[in-house]
């Protein structure tokens, strides 16, 4: 059965500058699966149209679905959280999803019964004339992009996503209270996402890589031909190999990143780790020195596999 267009209100400015006016809010989802179908999840936001400040904002993982699952459940998401600001006010949402965008505009059927179910789900949320749909460019939907990738470390690693900052919202009139800003210096807000090791054989690395990689807390997570993932806290590594990768060996003295180093837990477990490692493809570096190759106060085991690549195990103050 063919769709018909939903009507739109067509007095939402698309200008930037005129998007400021009371009852007008948005919103910006996106979703995400490693490897389609894989661990997914999803990330939404409400943006203040006149300020650009983010009001409110949500990620959860989905399990192991499609790219498309992940951007609907998205999309109902940010809806939701809209409502919840200001019930009455009218949405536009701004998604990098062609598919969702133009289905949820009318334009395109909805073949597939879960993505109907989806949409169905998305267009009880809010009611349809209040929404409008705009496709954005992947640059553009970073913030909502960073949220669902949030949401998929999370999953993956076992634990619950947790917003950064929690919005603080009047219980009469369910709209957010700009909080003054605290008087404290600046903090750091980048993290590290994940590291990617090109390599020669991957059979090779996952010996070496995989298995120290384990050993430190890391939770195997995706495998495929030439490559697989390992998921730790808030970030994850990678191991590839395939054409792309030149026939050159690794030589970590080269301009460019020298080594990867990991805390280790207790100078026991160090030592331990250390010992062990060598059974699985590793070898001590600065021997003499060690554990103080680094220096005097710091105590830590400088491994190196057969293929070049050198790891820090560092230990515990």
């Amino acid at each position: 059965m063919q769709e018909t267009e939903i009507p739109l209100f067509d007095d939402v400015p698309t200008e930037p500058h005129q998007e400021a006016r009371s009852g007008f809010l948005i919103v910006e989802a996106d979703g995400g699966s490693r490897g389609n179908p894989g661990h997914a999840g999803y990330g939404a936001l409400v943006r203040d149209p006149e300020s650009g400040r983010i009001l409110v904002e949500k990620a959860g993982y989905v399990g192991i679905a499609s790219n498309n699952v992940a951007e609907y459940s998205g999309l109902i998401a940010g809806l939701e959280l809209a409502h919840e600001v200001d019930p009455n006010c009218r949405i536009l949402v701004k998604m990098d999803s062609k598919l969702v965008v133009e289905q949820m505009s009318g334009r395109w059927k909805i073949k597939h019964s879960d993505m109907q179910n989806l949409a169905s789900k998305a267009r009880r949320a809010v009611e349809p004339r209040r929404v409008r749909y705009e496709w954005i460019p992947r640059e553009r939907n970073k913030d909502a992009d960073r949220l669902s990738n949030e949401a998929m470390d999370a999953g993956i690693s076992g634990v619950e996503w947790t917003p950064r900052k929690p919005v603080q919202k009047t219980v009469e009139a369910a709209v957010v209270v700009p909080q003054p800003e605290p008087d404290v210096p600046p903090q750091p807000s980048g993290s590290l996402h994940h590291i990617e090791i090109w390599v020669r054989n991957i059979d090779s690395a996952k010996e070496s890589f995989g298995w120290l990689f384990e050993r430190l807390g890391f939770v195997p997570r995706d495998s495929w031909n030439d490559g697989a993932s390992w998921a730790g806290r808030g970030a994850y590594l990678v191991l590839e190999a395939g054409p792309d990768v030149l026939p050159e060996p690794h030589e970590r003295r080269r301009a460019g990143i020298n080594h990867l180093a990991f805390n280790a837990g207790s100078r026991a477990e160090v030592d331990l780790l250390a010992r062990r490692a060598t059974s699985h493809g590793w070898s001590l570096l600065f021997a003499e020195k060690h554990p103080h190759a680094g220096g005097p106060d710091h105590y830590a085991a400088y491994l190196e596999n057969a293929d070049g690549f050198e790891v820090e195990l560092v230990a515990e103050p």
